[in-house]
């Protein structure tokens, strides 16, 4: 079965679900009309089934490779971008004083993860781009924004992010790169950055990196980090690429999966750079970028664990094995159980994505605090359920395969190699629970609470007519309440940070079980009713046991000296 793009769950989804009609109604998203809507996704579907997901297995088996310091990017690469930048995709969400269709990131989160579900490497350069975009248009000067926004947004050129060192990964303050003044307004960049996604091309003109660096004044940490744009061709008196920068692609990563997305390091001997935002000010503009860069990256999860469902439906519809009535393993209980749990969990992670890119479009449009809490709060959870999601989706893919699973021409693995880097990078797992519990919850719980409130709030009028799953809700999101005001009341952060990710996915089991409930009710007769019934009765009891977790605090977790670990 090829890769079908899922329109049918996003179109569910904003009507019934997320409340794309809010995001419409606003004055800045007023063209994002249901039929312009329907077009896009369904254009942006046909891109992907046709021109990317057919690169997903070349992209695995002839990876990208330096020759004599030139990047080859894989077969098809290269006019798969193309497509990409002329129908405009990478521009989505831009200001259209640039360029850009200045459309909701709701919508152009659902394009990017059917391209992450036909092609996660090739997915990957557009994201950088996009964050890239979004980092320029807060932070940089309008002469920049000028000279790169609309060549970044038609294609032209490409972005990247550059954080990673050899000894400061998580702990970007330990960072060791440096820029100094050059006396006319540029700066002269050097150091060395590991784990540089898309670090260069052969099918854009140029690249531009954005790179951390500490000015000499700057203080040790993260409060004395600038950030500089450096591109890889000095733009001329025209605005073209000119002479080559002093930068460099120093060799390519070999790795676990994305194959066909070069992780490059990259190295600055003095490179011409601007500066971005102010000096010092470095990590607030780059945040800019990952804030996005974490949306994205929950998204390449979901598309991940959609390929990867896709992939293993079709198998299960063809192998035969066993006494079945249709004579395959389709039939088998343990198969359906597996397909379901997939299934579903793909819709939760889905419908979490999309209402946190609704809540940053209100946020947008409006200004409003409230949307700016409920946007900041679902990111974490949007990044790291997202992704577990990708990884627990597509591991199971394999085992539905079978021995099958385990032969790499089935290409059943490469969905479980690819997505598994999702979970680490642009802040691992572990620190988007972190997050959760200690910043996002700087204000006492009140964010959490509204939306718990809200939860609480339907479920009730859904016992109306859907009692026995409306109960279980509510029920669920009680206990998550009293969770989250435990959290709240422990000075002591290691006991919040002991229990950070069980309470994570407890609050997305919640979440997830809250938007089956919506998607049942719009359609109480039919598929998505039965999908979020499973959910309901077999995946949300799973909070139960991560609440208790939650709240066990660090006593046990650090029962063990360092010493007795190793015995």
């Amino acid at each position: 079965m090829p890769y079908r793009a899922p329109i049918s769950d996003y179109e569910l989804l904003f009507r019934h679900v997320v409340g794309f009609d809010q995001i419409a109604a606003t004055e800045k998203f007023s063209e994002a009309s249901e039929d312009v809507v329907g077009a896009i996704l369904t254009e942006a579907g046909k891109l992907c089934q046709e021109v990317m997901a057919p690169l997903q297995r070349p992209g695995d088996l002839e990876p990208a490779r330096l020759e004599n310091g030139v990047l080859r990017t894989s077969p098809g690469y290269a006019e798969g971008w193309k497509a990409i930048a002329d129908g405009g995709w990478v521009g989505m969400s831009g200001d259209p004083e640039y360029g850009g269709m200045g459309l909701p990131m709701t919508l152009t989160t659902a394009v990017n993860e059917m391209m992450s579900a036909a092609c996660l490497s090739l997915q990957l350069a557009p994201l950088m781009t996009q964050g890239q975009i979004e980092a320029l248009e807060h932070h940089a000067s309008d002469e920049l924004k000028s000279l790169y926004l609309p060549k970044m947004m038609a294609g032209d050129w490409a972005g990247t992010m550059n954080l990673t060192e050899p000894q400061a990964g998580s702990d970007v303050g330990a960072l060791s790169s440096k820029a100094e003044a050059n006396g006319d307004g540029t700066y002269a960049v050097s150091g060395q950055k590991i784990f540089i996604s898309w670090g260069d091309n052969d099918f854009t003109e140029n690249v531009c990196h954005l790179v951390l660096a500490r000015l000499p004044d700057g203080v040790p940490g993260t409060k004395g980090i600038s950030l500089f744009l450096v591109p890889k061709y000095l733009p001329d008196e025209n605005g073209n690429p000119g002479v080559t920068n002093d930068l460099k692609v120093v060799s390519l990563e070999h790795k676990m999966g994305l194959h066909g997305s070069p992780t490059c390091v990259m190295q600055y001997d003095g490179a011409k750079g601007w500066l971005v935002g102010k000096e010092h000010g470095g990590m607030a503009a780059m945040f800019t970028m990952m804030n996005n860069a974490r949306l994205g990256v929950g998204g390449q999860g979901v598309g991940a664990a959609e390929g990867a469902y896709q992939h293993a439906l079709a198998y299960a519809l063809e192998r035969k094995q066993g006494r079945t009535p249709s004579g395959t393993i389709i039939d088998h209980a343990d198969v359906r159980r597996m397909l379901m749990s997939m299934r579903a969990d793909t819709f939760a992670a889905r419908a979490i994505m999309l209402a946190n890119a609704a809540a940053i479009d209100m946020a947008t449009a409006t200004d409003d605090a409230e949307w700016n809490a409920r946007a900041a709060l679902l990111t974490p959870i949007c990044k790291a359920f997202g992704t577990e999601t990708g990884m627990r989706v597509s591991e199971t893919g394999v085992q539905v395969h079978g021995g099958m699973g385990f032969i790499e021409e089935t290409g059943a693995a490469q969905y479980y190699r690819d997505v598994r880097v999702t979970a680490i990078y642009e802040g691992t797992n572990g620190i988007q629970a972190m997050d959760l519990v200690a910043r996002k919850m700087m204000d006492g719980g009140e964010a959490a609470s509204r939306l718990l409130d809200e939860i609480e709030d339907h479920a009730e009028q859904a016992r109306a007519s859907l009692p026995d799953l409306a109960g279980p809700v509510w029920e669920a999101t009680e206990s998550l309440r009293e969770a989250t005001e435990w959290i709240v009341a422990q000075s002591d952060m290691n006991a919040r940070f002991a229990g950070a990710v069980p309470y994570l996915h407890s609050f997305a089991r919640v979440l997830g079980a809250h938007y089956h409930l919506k998607a049942a009710l719009a359609e109480p007769n039919g598929p998505r009713f039965k999908l979020a019934r499973y959910y309901i009765n077999a995946l949300l009891p799973e909070y139960a046991g991560l609440l208790a977790q939650t709240q066990n605090g660090a006593e046990d977790i650090y029962a063990l000296s360092a010493e007795e670990l190793a015995v």
